[in-house]
């Protein structure tokens, strides 16, 4: 079985929700290291309440803090300290998908960002992309620095409103397979994930496990 780490370009792209799929469509446990804010609704909850399968397990956050902020700041006004020692990836005997709190460069304590947690677990990443003025240049810096860190990326999944010419650009540049595309969805529960996890689970299973 084998470990993801799903990762997005920016926030609010829809990380939570691409994970849902991919939780469903491969019948993977789930982990969220680090939850900031929505501590009442979170991304955990979100998955559990959006698949459909019984077999999942969402494994306990490391991290759980109030504020919706940057994970070194919302820890920090807690009092607290964020260890990357103690990010210890869960262990299965299925498959995991672990979703990072924000962007690659998010700061996690005061000289340790997202990116350096990738560089300690070495696992393979899916990268979310969405389509909005500005995301070509988040994209491929998003890509660049994750072949400057030796972090293997292997695949983007663009998520929302779809724009050939711009998805065409990123792919042409990059060398980067796209793994899927998701258009813009008008609702979103349990329904859509089911209905979206059988359009794509033949071709995510083939390319994920």
């Amino acid at each position: 079985m084998k470990y993801f780490v799903v990762a997005g370009i920016g926030t609010e792209i829809g990380k939570t929700f691409i994970s849902s799929i991919l939780v469903e469509a491969l019948e993977a446990d789930y982990w969220k290291p680090i939850q900031a804010g929505n501590l009442d609704c979170t991304d955990t909850d979100f998955i559990k309440h959006h698949i459909s399968n019984k077999k999942t397990v969402c494994h306990p956050e490391a991290y759980r803090l109030s504020a919706p902020m940057s994970p070194h700041a919302a820890a920090e006004a807690e009092g607290i300290l964020i260890e990357l020692e103690k990010l210890e990836v869960p262990q299965t005997k299925k498959s995991l998908i672990i979703e990072l709190a924000g962007g690659l460069m998010v700061p996690l304590n005061n000289n340790q960002l997202n990116i350096d947690l990738l560089q300690q677990w070495r696992l393979p990443l899916i990268l979310v992309s969405e389509n909005y003025l500005g995301s070509i240049n988040h994209t491929l810096l998003s890509v660049e620095v994750l072949k400057s860190k030796g972090i293997h990326c292997i695949g983007i999944i663009f998520n929302g409103n779809p724009n050939p010419a711009s998805e065409e650009f990123i792919m042409n540049y990059t060398g980067m397979p796209c793994l899927a595309n998701i258009g813009k969805q008008t609702m979103i529960n349990k329904d859509t994930v089911s209905r979206l996890t059988q359009e794509l689970k033949a071709g995510l299973k083939s390319i994920l496990t």
